[in-house]
């Protein structure tokens, strides 16, 4: 790239990051074979003291840590010290027998079928900004009886697996996961300022403080839950391209098992590798892992066809770092890449849209000709696929649809296709739902009175009463307000005589809960 392609990249950047003078913002990195061809930043790294995003700025990465707790799992294996294959039990005995074959490759690959320990402590009452310690978090996984779903017959995003997958390391090398991270990685790659932080407490110089939007100004995001292997790297741009620099060169070896992707049990590929998602783009190999946090976002993706690396993270809880980073390298590419899949026809997708066999639902608008889906109370873009269908822009789940009248033919993990239907707006809740409920996998009660859920659980008492909506018969929502955003329970009373007896519910994250009537 020229000097003035290099320019027109940075003013390019500017602009993107222009509307985030005077509150919180993003820096984007843009990097190829070794050289830089962007790094720009905008808005501030703390509002109160005044101190705007530069190159030392450090962010919280979240989930894109999962990749660097999956080397050392390979490491590892590489060493002879464990085995993929090998059933977890046999490293974490306190795990429990779920009388399948659940191996230290289904964790790597989100495909253990493991509820999501974040979800099921919202689910129990405690909010991602209750302090906790780690010892609450494994509970909460050691505690469940079932599997949202047999190992390797589906993929579903579950931060349980990669803190089990960091207990794993602890166990193997005897020393703590950050302090493997940093002997092994960190310092060696010269990544000084790359380090697993665990306390969301513990003072960390040059880092970016969160916020997440209120009304028309900002609030400092509140976040109390340790981090692991699942989400717990403090870093900055510059030590994410010397990591991509290395995947590229001599860790290319490396690279390319963190890439390899796996089969489910029924022949289809899983397109989540080990903390990474592989995928074309515009035809191109992506390789990108998002991360999230209350007031935190991140995106690295990884084009190796073109030897391009691009890193946006922000401490602004409304940008798209995910659209940033794309964006960006199409600029940088621009004809090398194919044409862009163009959107159907979308004006039949608004509305409220129900699969009663599980159930789960979803809630597509539009606005001013965009269309913009939720899905469990988390909103994602929508994007075109190739053979004209609609897909979620988002990583931590998969859905995509086909509308046929209304109806929509939805695809999910492993080639699960499903018919759902529009719903009416304005459904009343079921009757007789008013009592107490308890379930020994979340070790919480729920107790309905009228349109309210009031949670007591293992660690606390939900802080407000959660609200319930009536969908259609005898499904309904809860929506459980929290740090992130206001998630969304898809619920259905079972009946015995006409009368209530339990709740099945589903959440992102969590599959199959029973609450049984006291």
């Amino acid at each position: 790239m020229h000097n003035l392609e290099k320019l027109r990249l940075a003013r390019h950047l500017e602009a993107v990051l222009a509307p985030f003078a005077g509150g919180p913002g993003a820096t984007i990195g843009v990097f190829r074979d070794g050289e830089t061809l962007a790094h720009v930043s905008g808005g501030l790294a703390s509002l109160e003291l005044g101190v705007p995003i530069g190159p030392a700025t450090r962010f919280r990465i979240a989930s894109v840590s999962k990749q660097f707790t999956c080397a050392a799992v390979l490491r590892l294996a590489d060493e002879g010290r464990l085995s993929l294959d090998e059933p977890v039990r046999v490293y974490l005995p306190e795990l429990p027998d779920y009388g399948a074959k659940l191996t230290v490759a289904h964790l790597l690959h989100n495909s253990a079928g493991i509820r999501d320990m974040l979800q099921l402590m919202a689910l129990g009452g405690a909010d991602l900004a209750q302090p906790l310690r780690r010892s609450a978090l494994v509970e909460a996984v050691c505690r469940q009886s079932t599997l949202n779903f047999a190992p390797n017959h589906g993929y579903l995003y579950s931060n349980s697996n990669f803190l089990l997958a960091g207990l794993v390391v602890e166990r193997i090398a005897g020393v703590a996961l950050p302090d493997y991270l940093r002997r092994h990685f960190f310092a060696p790659l010269g990544m000084t300022r790359t380090a697993m932080v665990e306390s969301t407490a513990e003072p960390v110089p040059d880092l970016a403080t969160g916020y997440l939007p209120e009304g028309e100004g900002w609030r400092r995001a509140q976040h109390g839950f340790p981090l692991g292997g699942e989400g717990g790297l403090v870093s900055c741009v510059e030590d994410l391209a010397l990591w991509d620099r290395y995947l590229s060169t001599t860790g290319v070896a490396l690279a390319e098992k963190l890439s390899t992707q796996l089969r489910f049990a029924n022949g289809l590929e899983n397109f989540y590798a080990r903390g990474q998602q592989v995928r074309r783009w515009r035809g191109t190999l992506a390789i990108d892992h998002g991360g999230l946090w209350p007031g935190y976002k991140t995106h690295f993706l990884r084009l190796p066809e073109h030897q391009l690396g691009v890193i946006a993270i922000a401490n602004n809880g409304k940008t798209d770092p995910l659209g940033m980073a794309y964006d960006a390298a199409a600029v940088v590419l621009g004809e090398a890449l194919a044409p862009e899949p163009r959107l159907p026809d979308v004006s039949g997708y608004a509305g409220r849209w129900l699969d009663p066999a599980e159930p789960q639902s979803a809630d597509f608008t539009l606005a001013h000709g965009v269309l913009s889906g939720s899905a469990g109370g988390v909103p994602f873009p929508v994007e075109a696929t190739p053979d004209g269908r609609i897909a979620a822009r988002r990583g931590s789940f998969v859905l995509t649809c086909r509308r046929e009248g209304d109806t929509l033919h939805v695809e999910q993990d492993a080639g699960r296709v499903s018919i759902w239907h529009r719903v009416a707006p304005g459904a009343a809740l079921p009757a007789g739902l008013d009592g107490t409920y308890a379930s020994a996998d979340l070790a919480a009660t729920w107790t309905i009175a009228g349109d309210a859920v009031h949670v007591a659980g293992p660690v606390v008492r939900a802080a407000e009463p959660w609200s319930l909506a009536g969908v259609e018969g005898d499904v309904f929502r809860i929506e459980v307000p929290g740090a992130l955003y206001r998630s969304v329970l898809d619920v259905r009373a079972e009946r015995e005589g006409g009368a209530v007896r339990r709740l099945h519910v589903n959440a992102g994250r969590v599959r199959g809960i029973v609450m049984e009537k006291q």
